[in-house]
């Protein structure tokens, strides 16, 4: 294998597929890079054995071949390179070893045989269905947030992907969830997306589509089956398994009789709610909000750091209760926000009731997207 490549080129595609790539593998072939010479450029592939990433850039390739080398120290060594450099990688059976260069520098890499790297299988999934990028992008950035850390519950590990007919239109819909939070976004249905079977994608897969969606195009494809997702990105492509298991029917979390309605705007909401929380403990970073009309009073009580308690006005004209929330959970939706206003969705309850409901939050400016928050007691 002997090719020439531009610095900027290499980079760009070990940054794609090194990410995927463990630190630490007890499998010493995992921890590599699988360069592929070509007459039409040089491919790159890696694998942690549930995600393969493959990505193709141009070089001026004078004898194709295949090899492997260390993932994260190619990497490195090329992202330390002068830009505009020009990379040689060659590698024959005279040595064994990839030698890299670039002006006057070479460092000779060890390998492991091109044989011994695996690659993921792609049958079985459906034929490739175009989604428009900056719909996609906007279903991770409003749902990824709440997907659960616990891997005892794995199948809330990962983004729910599903087609569904709402409101009498097909949509492609994502939710994520770990019991205290929910989040839920839509987009309208690709075409040739109905029918397709629903898969949890695993949040490590979610990062890396999210990653190379970034250096996409206006569209991209993707197709699933029931075990696998993949997503195909111009040059780059991402196959994936999805989490073997079955998601919780989210709908009855989602609160439809909730009205009394709180408006408030979502910057002032946001800071007010990071300073009181500043004191919080830790473990609950649990924050009291007394809603009466007009205005909502925040308040964090800590036995060891002290009390803190700001006052904000808001739109709210029903009867006064108190509502407790973990302040991480509310700043994480108040990020979901695109417009200047946060609505919140609250039960019916008697008045002064502390309320323990499941909260509906909703942006103005975005009807296709909702967020769930479950109270804390106050």
């Amino acid at each position: 294998m002997k090719l020439v490549i531009e610095r900027a080129a290499l980079l760009k595609a070990l940054g794609h597929v090194q990410s995927v790539v463990e630190r630490r593998n007890t499998i010493p072939i995992l921890s590599n890079v699988l360069l592929s010479a070509r007459p039409s450029g040089l491919a790159l592939s890696a694998t942690d054995l549930d995600m393969e990433i493959i990505d193709e850039t141009a070089a001026d390739v004078e004898t194709p071949g295949q090899i492997t080398a260390s993932a994260h120290t190619l990497y490195e060594i090329v992202r330390k390179l002068p830009e505009g450099a020009e990379v040689a990688l060659s590698f024959t059976g005279d040595d064994p070893r990839l030698q890299v260069r670039a002006g006057r520098y070479r460092v000779n890499l060890p390998v492991l045989p091109a044989g011994d790297f695996p690659a993921m299988p792609q049958e079985g999934l459906s034929s490739p269905v175009g989604v428009d990028t900056t719909s996609l992008m906007r279903l991770i950035d409003r749902t990824r947030f709440a997907i659960s850390t616990e891997e005892t519950r794995y199948y809330l590990t990962g983004i729910y992907l599903h087609t569904l007919v709402a409101d009498g239109r097909e949509v492609l819909r994502a939710v994520a969830t770990d019991g205290h939070r929910l989040a839920m976004a839509d987009m309208p249905a690709p075409d040739g997306a109905a029918g397709a079977p629903g898969v949890i994608i695993p949040r490590k897969t979610v990062q890396e589509a999210r990653r190379l969606l970034e250096d996409s195009g206006e569209s991209i494809e993707m197709q699933v089956s029931p075990q696998k997702v993949r997503f195909d990105f111009g040059r780059a492509g991402l196959t994936s398994k999805v989490i073997d298991g079955s998601f919780p029917d989210y709908t009855r979390v989602i609160p439809r009789e909730n009205t009394r309605v709180l408006t408030a705007d979502n910057a002032l909401f946001a800071a007010a709610v990071d300073r009181v929380a500043t004191i919080s403990s830790e473990k609950s970073r649990s924050v009291k909000l007394s809603v009466e009309p007009g205005r909502i009073i925040l308040t964090v009580r800590n036995m060891e750091t002290g009390q803190a308690v700001e006052e904000l006005e808001v739109d709210y004209d029903g009867p006064p209760f108190e509502i407790g929330f973990n302040a991480r959970y509310l700043l994480d939706v108040s990020g979901q926000i695109g417009g200047e206003l946060i609505e919140m969705r609250f039960a019916e309850r008697p008045a002064s009731a502390t309320m323990l409901d499941p909260v509906l939050v909703l942006d103005p400016t975005d009807a296709a997207a909702q967020y769930v928050l479950m109270p804390l007691r106050a």
